[in-house]
């Protein structure tokens, strides 16, 4: 078949739904598709030397008229120019609010002035529907954005559910669950936990999140307070937000010499590949891309019960699945790992297996491209 001209938008800032965007649009490159980024700066993660990859800034303007500078009508405006002189045949935006509702404006403008006009497809990726969809003032064109778009997609089934009952739509959405291809790691076990001031005997926990009120970081942080009896324990947080809120509560519950936070990390690989464990304590998850990337690596997960990490972590074969704030339940199943290495590779092996078989790079990409084919055969242009 021939090969797709795809625009994407999405925040470039460190969370998932960047990196989950700039992931695929890397993976189609990788296929001979021409993948068009649209964004105020390149995004997090994006391989931008790839010969199929392009990237074309949105310029933002701060005139004094308003009052806060606006992002939607520049980023629709660079949407027209970009779908027209390389005459897109998707543009894949990545949240509904501003990104689908600049790509329908651009859709329309172009249609007007007689320009080629992309077919839109929107993925909801949370906090679009969890969050922001909750909100009247914002509601409406959430609701507007969705409906109107040519194809919908969503990273869960539970995502799927929850944006049917807060929106009341009937809109067909296409469940294409988050993938993630692991890179080897290019440092030694010994030397990532040398650098850091870990001891190779050490019990180490990953956590990968943007620190945000969601995810719940004091949680986690209570969990290490509850097994700090057991010096071998020591958390890891690749901080993809600041860490100083959390400090006063780390100084308070005397864990300094347990915790250690490294922020902005592009080299994830060689970070996962030297812990042992997972642990989340999100009290809202559309998918949990870090539960993701660390059960790739062979790593068990501790985590909360919530929205599509239930997709991803299968409770007693992959990993345990606690209840929302069992901070308990969270530092005994814990402990279970520390304290028995044979069930803690089993449990590895078999996230890892799990992650390869139903969340691979591959088969998502596979479920995109056909998907942006039916949309295209099904879309009035």
């Amino acid at each position: 078949m021939n090969p797709l001209s795809i625009g994407i938008t999405c925040y470039p800032s460190v969370g998932g739904s960047g990196i989950v965007a700039s992931q695929l649009g890397s993976e189609l490159a990788a296929l001979g598709h021409k993948i068009h980024f649209i964004s105020y700066e390149p995004p997090f993660r994006l391989e931008k030397k790839h010969p199929n990859i392009f990237f074309h800034q949105v310029e933002l303007n701060e005139y004094r008229l308003f009052k806060y500078p606006d992002y939607t009508l520049p980023l629709a405006v660079k949407m027209v120019e970009v779908a027209n002189k390389f005459k897109l045949d998707i543009m894949h935006v990545h949240y509904a609010v501003p990104h689908a509702t600049a790509a329908l404006l651009a859709r329309q403008i172009a249609r007007e002035e007689g320009l080629h006009a992309a077919r839109v497809i929107t993925t909801l990726h949370g906090t679009d529907i969890t969050l922001l969809a909750r909100d009247p003032n914002l509601a409406p064109i959430i609701k507007y954005s969705t409906e109107s778009s040519c194809g919908v997609t969503a990273v869960s089934h539970s995502l799927r559910e929850e944006t049917i009952q807060v929106l009341k739509t009937t809109k067909d959405i296409e469940v294409i669950h988050n993938s993630y291809r692991p890179r080897a790691p290019r440092k030694t076990r010994s030397a990532v936990r040398k650098a850091l001031g870990l001891r190779q005997d050490d019990f180490v926990l990953i956590h990968l999140s943007n620190l945000r009120p969601v995810k719940r970081a004091q949680d986690i942080l209570k969990v290490i307070a509850a097994v700090k009896d057991d010096e071998r324990i020591k958390l890891l947080i690749l901080a993809g937000g600041p860490f100083d809120p959390f400090k006063p509560l780390v100084k308070e519950l005397g864990i300094e010499k347990r915790v250690v936070v490294k922020s902005n990390v592009v080299d994830i690989e060689n970070y996962i590949a030297a812990s042992d464990a997972g642990i989340y304590a999100s009290e809202r998850e559309s998918f949990g891309m870090g539960v993701l990337e660390t059960m790739s690596f062979g790593k068990p997960v501790v985590a909360t019960r919530v929205g599509g990490v239930t997709e991803i972590v299968v409770e007693g074969e992959t990993g345990y699945l606690k209840r929302l704030g069992d901070v308990r339940g969270l530092a005994s199943a814990v402990r279970k790992l520390a304290n028995d290495p044979e069930l803690c590779a089993r449990l590895g092996a078999a996230a890892k297996a799990r992650a390869q078989d139903n969340f691979s790079a591959e088969a998502s990409v596979g479920k995109y491209v056909a998907f942006y084919r039916r949309v295209m055969a099904e879309c009035r242009q």
